[in-house]
């Protein structure tokens, strides 16, 4: 567009002004503005108010902590140490364990056949499915024997559960096979407890499993009833796996309250099923 030319007034000099076009912008509404709250909105949690002055030093001295997070704190370490001991513990049972089965490790066990005080055939494979503790002794101890029997028996009642069939089998091997014929060790070991099974057989499969089981065995060959004679041993209990692998000795050391947790330990740590007996 041209700019237009307006003359001046009259009576001033003939020339022309030019003056540009004003460009037309069309009216707009106004916007309307909303309303600005009072109290900013904030993305920060808004301060605690505190009534009192004694308030607010009880929160300056204890700082975030609260007695609910002191105690989910509390239960959060005890839990933690209760697992880190339990697993170090079952770390050192695996470690005896395996110890008795490494390589160089004379073995403990193996196979025998021998006869239970029913007189029928039992043989290390009968062990096998199942938790054996097998014990070396002899019907005429005078004191030993007995008081290690009685401690078997407290050990069977606190290991096995008090519903039957028990998964933990009780062995008592004779090192007197002369004169404790299966019907001797049936009415001695009933004495002690019901579940004890008793086994003897000949001289020379008594002396085979004893070295097996590395048991001292001092009775003399040609022993006979009646005879005087000298019968000593070892003084373990033998814990057995399922697989009829030594797993751990139980010694006079250990309370039948120590060895029954013994037990019920390495029967937890089992991975593999058990036959219960």
């Amino acid at each position: 567009m041209l700019p237009f030319l307006y003359p001046r007034a009259i009576g001033q000099p003939s020339s022309f002004l030019f003056c540009a076009p004003r460009r037309l912008i069309p009216s707009t509404p106004c916007l309307h503005q909303r309303a600005i709250p009072s109290h900013p909105l904030s993305t920060t949690a808004r301060r605690p108010k505190y009534k009192t002055i004694q308030e607010l030093r009880s929160r300056a001295k204890f700082g975030p902590f609260s007695a609910r997070a002191a105690v989910l704190f509390f239960t959060a370490g005890c839990s933690m140490l209760i697992y880190f001991r339990y697993e170090k513990e079952r770390v050192e049972r695996q470690r005896v364990a395996d110890m008795s089965k490494g390589a160089g490790r004379p073995k403990v066990g193996g196979e025998f056949h021998l006869l239970d005080h029913e007189g029928r055939a039992f043989s290390d494979g009968d062990m096998k499915g199942g938790f054996s503790l097998v014990y070396f002794g002899f019907t005429h101890c005078p004191d030993i024997c007995p008081e290690e029997l009685d401690k078997m028996a407290r050990m069977i009642d606190l290991a096995s559960p008090s519903t039957s069939p028990s998964p933990l089998l009780p062995l008592f091997i004779t090192c007197d096979p002369a004169r404790d014929t299966p019907s001797v060790l049936k009415t001695y070991l009933a004495e002690f407890h019901p579940s004890i099974l008793g086994l003897t057989g000949t001289w020379q499969q008594i002396k085979d499993v004893c070295k097996k089981y590395r048991v001292y065995f001092s009775t003399p060959e040609g022993a006979k009833p009646g005879m005087d004679y000298l019968v000593d041993h070892s003084i373990y209990f033998y814990l057995m796996d399922p697989e009829g692998d030594f797993i751990e000795a139980i010694g006079r050391q250990h309370s039948p309250e120590t060895a029954a947790r013994i037990i019920k330990e390495h029967m937890g740590d089992w991975k593999g099923g058990v036959k219960k007996k």
